[in-house]
């Protein structure tokens, strides 16, 4: 791309383009007491037909320049991805990861609940934000509990991608420790805040296969204009060319730190979530210091944040997030091994050699 190609979308008026998002101030829910950006308060009036996640807006000249130098190339979703630090992010999210790098003060009570894309990052958030607030809301049935009445991603906003985004700078004044957070960052590009704390990072992965169907599937719904085929996200996935990939970096990152750090990086997989919950639940409990007693009942947090229930709560079947996504795509199968229902024998043969070329050496097995 040369350095006079318009990388960015048609521009809009100029006081369209500094207007803040409006943030909520729900009922005290806790650990995150207030959910600032990542609520269902509407956006400020719409610029244009074009969903809020897809414009770039009040892009910063020093996020130009930089960009002009970075590696690109054709998004999944937006117009572009551009590669920082070596993982790729569409031109809004690398100028929330920017500010985010430069602004975010870590507490060492913060708790960080990191995945890429489609790792099962909603059910981790529903199953720490239950975990968390246990004692605060003990009856998971009633409808007085948060879950019932707001998405994962409001109860615990993700870093970069809601406190952060189109120029934000997120207001932490009335959240209530520990601060619960979510990221897609790879640990490379954390805020030194983040690296130089002893806060907690909870990393959870899933099988690459099944993690590069579900993405596709994800950012085909996201599309305004026609779907990218099988193939063609294949392709890309496998270069490392996805959101917040190489996939296989992005893992290996937070599994050595694991290894080096254990007591701040807890890395759970997927498939043993779905397998054995109730040991992983507990596992996970023990590590951010909230243990359960044996007098404890543990099956009403794993009924209220199994799949089946979240996805079929009203609030995530219709409602929708500030930044436009509907609560909706968020949920689809949830299954383990269902990227073999989409891949040919060819692709699963790539995928399962790229994945041993990767970690291969470092213990880590899908």
């Amino acid at each position: 791309m040369s350095a006079t190609e318009s990388w960015w979308l048609p521009k809009h008026e100029e006081s369209q383009q500094n207007k803040q998002q409006e943030s909520s101030s729900p009922a005290d829910y806790g650990c995150n007491k207030t959910i600032a950006i990542m609520s269902n308060a509407q956006p400020a009036e719409p610029v244009s037909d074009i969903p809020k996640y897809l414009l770039e807006l009040g892009v910063t000249e020093e996020c130009k320049k930089l960009i002009m130098s970075l590696p690109t190339e054709k998004g999944w979703v937006a117009n572009h991805l551009h590669q920082y630090q070596g993982f790729w992010h569409t031109t809004r999210q690398l100028q929330a990861v920017l500010a985010c790098q430069r602004h975010f003060q870590a507490q060492d009570t913060d708790i960080f609940l990191i995945t890429t894309p489609k790792s099962g990052t909603t059910w981790l958030k529903a199953i720490v934000f239950a975990l968390m607030n246990r004692f605060q809301y003990p009856n998971t049935h009633t409808h007085h509990h948060p879950l019932l009445s707001e998405n994962p991603h409001v109860l615990v906003p993700f870093l970069e991608l809601g406190l952060y985004i189109d120029g934000q700078v997120g207001d932490f004044t009335t959240f209530t420790s520990p601060r619960l957070f979510g990221t897609h960052l790879p640990f490379v590009s954390l805020p030194d805040t983040v690296k130089n704390s002893t806060c907690k990072l909870v990393y959870m992965c899933r099988n690459p296969k099944d993690t590069f169907v579900s993405l596709w599937h994800f950012t085909n719904k996201l599309r305004t204009n026609g779907t990218n085929s099988l193939e063609e996200t294949f392709d890309k996935f496998t270069r490392g060319v996805s959101l917040y990939g190489p996939f296989w970096d992005h893992v290996l990152g937070y599994w050595k730190q694991s290894l080096e750090n254990p007591e701040r990086v807890l890395f759970l997989k997927y498939e043993e979530m779905k397998e054995q919950p109730k040991v992983q639940v507990l596992k996970l409990a023990e590590f951010l210091g909230r243990p359960f007693s044996l007098e404890e009942e543990i099956d009403g947090i794993l009924k209220l944040c199994s799949f089946e229930n979240l996805s079929n709560l009203e609030v995530n079947k219709t409602g929708k997030l500030a930044s436009g996504e509907d609560y909706n795509t968020f949920f689809r199968r949830g299954d383990v091994g269902d990227g073999k229902n989409h891949l040919s024998p060819q692709m699963i043969k790539k995928f399962d050699q790229i994945t041993q070329q990767k970690l291969h050496g470092y213990g880590l097995k899908f």
